[in-house]
Parts: structure tokens; C-alpha cells; sequence
């Protein structure tokens, strides 16, 4: 069942998933301790959603999980364990963006959630800066992590400290805006590219927390 359940994911995430392996298998020849115990965290970590989609009820579509996939290999498998964060400059900051950009629309599906699913129950700007806050919130909430982690264990997760920690959150607000305005847009029946399509999905695939039927009903 579960070699089936696998199968069915993406090309790119069963393509994640053979490169972990192949790495994993590698640094146990060659007595890499710490890469093989990297490889193995990455897929254990990517296989969270799967079993998040068991326990809570909620079907993630192939385009939300591939993301999720995709943002964990990215972050702990090429970050740490190849050091793309040294390496490339830019490579925290995509990350930072990207992360608040699916925060944006995490944080416009849990709104739109406590609205059960009625676009005209409040003000299609009002749920996009509820949106927007949620997002900026978790990032907030991140720097405090990291500040805390560097002053209690001597760690440097602030890299450059105070500039670090404002570039990150500029980045974080620039993400957590274009998210919540995918949200917006949806509310408006237009479209962002992939992002407006992403919510729709979501929606569609988890009816039951979005109880209103009028928001499912076809404009005639």
C-alpha cells in the first residue's frame, strides 16, 4: 500500500526521494556519518505531510505537497549538508521568501476556513491582511527562534546578526504580501499564476472545511 501511496506522488518528489537515497547509500560507503544521517532526516521530515494527511483528515494536492517536498530539500539537505547557505548568498533569502510566501496562503486558507468557505463574509481585503499578519507572524516568530538558539547554545543562526535578522524579515514581508494578494485575488475570481490555482485545489480536495455550498455553486 504504501510503495503504491509513493508511486502516485510527483515526478519531482519521487526524483527527491531517489537522490536521498542514493546519497544516503553512498555516505554509509564511504563513512559519512553525518550526510547519511541528513538523508535520512530529509525523507523522514518529507514524509510528515503524508502522515499529517492520515491523522487530521486533510488531502494535500500533488502541487502543495511537491512544494513542501521541494522547500525541505532545499533547506536541510542542500543547506546544511552542502552548505548552499555559504555557498550562494541568495540561498537563504529565496528560501525566506518562499516560506513566507506559502505562509500567505496557509495563513488565507485558515481565514477563509473560520469564514467556512463564504468569500462574502468579510471583506476580500480584510481576509488578505489576516493573511498577510499570519505570515509575517511565523517569520517574526522564527528570528526570535534563531536569536534564541544563538544566545542560549552559542550557535550562528543569525549569521551577521541585526542585519541578517532585518533582511530576513524584509523578505519575509515581501513573500508574506504576495501570498495573502494570491488570496485576494482568488476572493475576486482572478488569478496569480500557480499560487491562485494552489488555493483552489486545496479547497476543492477539502470540501469539508469549507461547509458553505453557495461558494461551490457555479455562476450560471
Amino acid at each position: 500500500m504504501w510503495i503504491a501511496r509513493l508511486r502516485r506522488q510527483p515526478i519531482v518528489v519521487q526524483a527527491i526521494w531517489a537522490g536521498l537515497a542514493i546519497a544516503f547509500v553512498a555516505a554509509l560507503v564511504e563513512a559519512r556519518w553525518s550526510l547519511a544521517f541528513v538523508s535520512v532526516a530529509t525523507f523522514a521530515l518529507s514524509l510528515v505531510p503524508v502522515l499529517a494527511q492520515r491523522r487530521l483528515g486533510i488531502r494535500l494536492p500533488a502541487r502543495f505537497f511537491g512544494w513542501i517536498v521541494v522547500f525541505v530539500f532545499a533547506t536541510i539537505f542542500l543547506g546544511e549538508a552542502f552548505d548552499f547557505y555559504g555557498r550562494f548568498w541568495w540561498w537563504d533569502v529565496v528560501l525566506h521568501g518562499g516560506s513566507a510566501l506559502a505562509f500567505g496562503l496557509i495563513g488565507f486558507l485558515f481565514v477563509f476556513m473560520l469564514f467556512e468557505g463564504d468569500r462574502y463574509a468579510a471583506p476580500a481585503g480584510a481576509m488578505a491582511f489576516m493573511s498577510f499578519c499570519f505570515a509575517l507572524t511565523i517569520g517574526a516568530l522564527w528570528e526570535i527562534f534563531e536569536f534564541a538558539m544563538d544566545q542560549i547554545f552559542g550557535l550562528n543562526m543569525q549569521k551577521t546578526g541585526l542585519i541578517d535578522t532585518m533582511w530576513d524579515l524584509i523578505v519575509d514581508t515581501v513573500g508574506a504580501a504576495v501570498g495573502a494578494t494570491a488570496g485576494y485575488l482568488f476572493l475576486q475570481g482572478r488569478h496569480l499564476g500557480g499560487l491562485t490555482l494552489a488555493l483552489k485545489e486545496f479547497i476543492a480536495a477539502n470540501r469539508w472545511l469549507y461547509r458553505r455550498r453557495r461558494f461551490f455553486r457555479k455562476r450560471r
